[in-house]
């Protein structure tokens, strides 16, 4: 519903932005999704195609045939690998969701896709992580922390999605109407 202090001229269309709730929810599972479903095409190819590449190569910086794939992107709360970085991560819906499920690894349970986005073990003797430990990625992925920061601006920008979605476009007011405002002369 546009501002009501903004007035609509002939040029501008009011953005219908369907049910809000639900686009913002399709942003966050999928970014773009949400616009999609409000029938704002531009928007979401923009949206998909800034934000998806820039998960998929951060991912890919963190990912080898002997450390696994997407090693960057996973969910620990295990005492001495407390993952604050996942929190970042999760506004990417469903990219994300894997790593939320492989944290039974957490518990001691096998994992249910080998090594993606599973955490790994914080020392040689850890029964509960899948191998190889922490360190050893590091020492064999060079890029490893950019993939991160790669994948955490991806999901920040998603954010930053989902509020569009949610709230549509900011219409504030002209600067006509701002700073030349003009007194009305008194009618004769």
């Amino acid at each position: 519903m546009p501002d009501s202090n903004v007035p609509i001229t002939e040029n501008e269309t009011p953005i219908d932005l369907r049910n809000p709730s639900l686009a913002g929810f399709f942003a966050w599972l999928v970014p773009g999704l949400g616009h999609y479903y409000q029938r704002r095409y531009h928007k979401a190819l923009i949206f998909f195609l800034c934000i998806m590449p820039t998960f998929l190569v951060g991912c890919a910086l963190a990912s080898s045939s002997e450390a696994g794939i997407a090693r960057n992107v996973y969910w620990s709360w295990r005492t001495g690998d407390m993952r604050f970085w996942w929190l970042a991560q999760g506004p990417l819906g469903i990219a994300a969701v894997p790593s939320f499920m492989q944290a039974q690894v957490n518990t001691g349970q096998a994992s249910m896709f080998g090594s993606f986005m599973a955490p790994p073990k914080r020392f040689d003797g850890d029964k509960s992580g899948v191998a190889p430990v922490l360190d050893e990625i590091r020492q064999k992925l060079p890029h490893y922390e950019l993939g991160n920061y790669l994948v955490v601006l991806a999901c920040l920008m998603n954010l930053l999605v989902i509020f569009d979605a949610i709230a549509g476009p900011y219409i504030g007011r002209r600067k006509e109407e701002v700073f030349f405002q003009k007194e009305k002369e008194p009618e004769v």
